[in-house]
């Protein structure tokens, strides 16, 4: 069976796992998270950056320092993972589920006028495939006293107009899960990019405490000063994930010559047969996180993915809308509701896309869907 992902492995993970497994530093806010943080502190233009267990924990430690509390609204798109909602849910807020666009199936920054109210809290936007939302008509949407917070979850190094997905918001959420781009197996991180946040954000992530302050001398003893929780990595995740980020430049060059394979294999065919690739549009510099098709039909996609697993081959599809789902629908969610997302999720399907996907591996599915019966 031809995966759909696979954790890149770079050679370097095993040597840092033995560091860590040799060092008496095992827990959280060790020497590899803050190798991590630095490099991506370097990379990000110096935004200031926490690592965190997931990218959940990340747009939870978000919630926590927004304040996040019942009566609040956060304004997510529908076509997108649990966690982007249930990060501020868990401390009592509202979810109001927006519709995407039709090309990009990133968040409809056009319908945030008629989603905003006196009770909206933030606005999180989700890069999805590593494509950058529209963020200049989201930040107008919002003004000042909106939270805007990036669910970056894939699309790390991507760039929008020149700048980097993960800078253009207030804060910005890191994934580092083993279908990311860069895996840890679970992981993810916290940009900071509105000031006056890293001193609270050191004492919530600590557990409430200021632990990180008395590490650093800046007081004789740490106690309980705030809300918090635990959101600090543990070194073995991190040992595994410096690995991965110092081999960047080889881990999206391969993923995007994969990407770029994909698309020129298969524009032609999609053409012919009523489907559509992903949609880059100018000024967007993606980062090769996914390659997917957008079938005619719903049953069209039931059919190609029976047919691409009966060949040995994994093409799922993804999200189920938010606002349609068990959950969703408790917070006011129906049918009818984001018409572009209920379209497109029955009828998308996304290819296997990993660095150390086989030249070969990449043929068969690509002949394969070539193959697939009208």
């Amino acid at each position: 069976m031809i995966r759909f992902t696979r954790p890149f492995v770079t050679g370097q993970e095993l040597a840092y796992l033995t560091e860590v497994l040799e060092s008496p530093e095992t827990s959280g806010n060790g020497t590899f998270a803050r190798r991590c943080e630095a490099l991506l502190q370097e990379e990000l233009g110096g935004a200031r950056v926490m690592m965190t267990p997931s990218c959940t924990h990340a747009l939870e430690l978000s919630a926590l320092l927004l304040d996040v509390k019942p009566g609040d609204e956060v304004i997510v798109p529908t076509f997108t993972f649990t966690s982007t909602a249930n990060a501020y849910v868990l401390y009592g807020a509202k979810p109001v589920f927006a519709d995407i666009r039709d090309d990009t199936l990133n968040l409809d920054e056009s319908a945030l006028p008629g989603l905003i109210t006196e009770r909206t809290k933030a606005v999180v936007p989700v890069h999805y495939a590593g494509v950058g939302c529209e963020m200049t008509g989201i930040r107008s949407a919002c003004g000042p006293d909106i939270a805007v917070v990036e669910d970056n979850a894939h699309g790390l190094f991507g760039k929008k107009c020149g700048r980097l997905l993960g800078t253009l918001g207030d804060m910005a959420a890191l994934s580092f899960h083993d279908t990311k781009n860069f895996s840890a197996g679970e992981g993810g991180a916290l940009v900071l990019n509105a000031p006056g946040l890293e001193e609270r954000a050191e004492i919530l992530r600590e557990k409430g405490t200021n632990r990180t302050s008395f590490y650093r001398g800046e007081v004789d003893k740490y106690t309980w000063v705030d809300t918090g929780s635990s959101l600090l990595p543990s070194e073995f995740q991190m040992a595994v994930l410096l690995a991965q980020l110092e081999a960047r430049d080889r881990i999206q060059g391969a993923r995007r010559r994969i990407w770029e394979r994909y698309h020129e294999s298969l524009e032609d065919w999609a053409e012919t047969r009523d489907c559509k690739t992903p949609h880059v549009p100018g000024g967007v510099q993606q980062s090769y996180h996914m390659f997917y098709l957008i079938l005619p039909t719903a049953e069209t996609q039931a059919r190609f993915i029976a047919y691409m697993r009966n060949s040995g081959i994994a093409t799922p599809f993804h999200y189920v809308p938010l606002h349609v789902s068990e959950q969703g629908r408790r917070f006011g969610g129906k049918p009818g509701m984001c018409p572009v997302a209920e379209s497109i999720a029955p009828r998308l399907v996304r290819l296997p896309l990993f660095a150390s996907l086989e030249t070969g591996d990449q043929d068969r599915v690509i002949e394969t869907i070539l193959s697939f019966p009208a």
